[in-house]
């Protein structure tokens, strides 16, 4: 059904994206080809470290490839565009995973209707639990839109979502690991400051945000029932909660999805 995949742009996502569908054994490594700008070092490394095929020959990357994903920072695409275009053909799927960037406009580099689909995945994909939005570009097919979501199922979820809304995407689920992670390090730092070794707190602290995620999977009852199950009145789990009110924490959180919802939108301009 896939055949080779190739990669263009060789940075964070494109790693995630290569080790979960190695992991997950959903393609062979030999089928998998990879290339960047001009950074050779990149490629070696990722050859060595995922027996993949790394070049800076894009006729070579290009060729017989039936998915090419774009995976370029957002300033990189009219170049990356320029040196692939013209050993594109009519039946290759395109799949973009750039934040920002539009399907009208990537398409828009090419000399030909080429079919385009936009994914916002996250590095979750590395273990095959990636929550990607997928959208279909106007010439792309809904046959080719099942297939980048076959590819995305294999390392995680995958969600259809209309084209404008991929720049709230990008600030939720594109960018939320981060977050989690920045909230993980206060934690950490916290119980180290309280007199708790680093490696007890880590592992207290992961299964922790693991057993949450879970208990939103699995539960029906809303996310503010689930919290204030927790709360008690006059109890730690309350002083805790009063505190991030002071601080302003729920206001902080949707600032800081906004924030990353409108760099997609400038990223998008620019």
């Amino acid at each position: 059904m896939f055949g080779k995949i190739s990669f263009i742009g060789a940075g964070s996502m494109a790693e995630s994206i290569i080790a979960g569908l190695l992991n997950k054994d959903f393609i062979q490594s030999e089928n998998i080809c990879v290339t960047n700008k001009d950074n050779q070092e990149r490629l070696n490394r990722l050859k060595k470290r995922y027996n993949i095929y790394g070049t800076m020959e894009k006729e070579e990357v290009i060729r017989d490839a039936s998915i090419i994903i774009l995976s370029t920072k957002p300033y990189d695409i009219k170049e990356a565009v320029q040196s692939i275009k013209e050993y594109i053909q009519p039946n290759q799927l395109l799949i973009s995973v750039i934040a920002g960037v539009s399907t009208d406009y990537i398409a828009s580099l090419f000399d030909q209707d080429v079919p385009v689909i936009r994914a916002m995945p996250n590095t979750s994909a590395t273990i095959g639990h990636s929550a990607t939005a997928v959208s279909k570009g106007k010439h792309a097919t809904n046959e080719q839109l099942e297939k980048a979501l076959a590819l995305f199922t294999a390392i995680g979820t995958a969600t259809t979502v209309d084209e404008e809304d991929m720049h709230i995407v990008t600030g939720i689920s594109g960018s939320g690991p981060a977050y989690i992670y920045y909230l993980v390090e206060a934690m950490e730092k916290a119980a180290v400051e309280s007199g708790l070794d680093a490696k007890t707190a880590k592992e207290l602290i992961t299964q922790t945000v693991v057993g949450a995620g879970e208990m939103l999977q699995q539960v029906e009852e809303p996310v503010e029932i689930l919290r204030e199950n927790i709360t008690s009145p006059n109890g730690t789990t309350e002083a805790g909660i009063k505190t991030l009110d002071r601080y302003d924490f729920h206001k902080t959180i949707i600032e800081c999805v906004k924030s990353a919802r409108d760099r997609s939108i400038e990223l998008g301009g620019e």
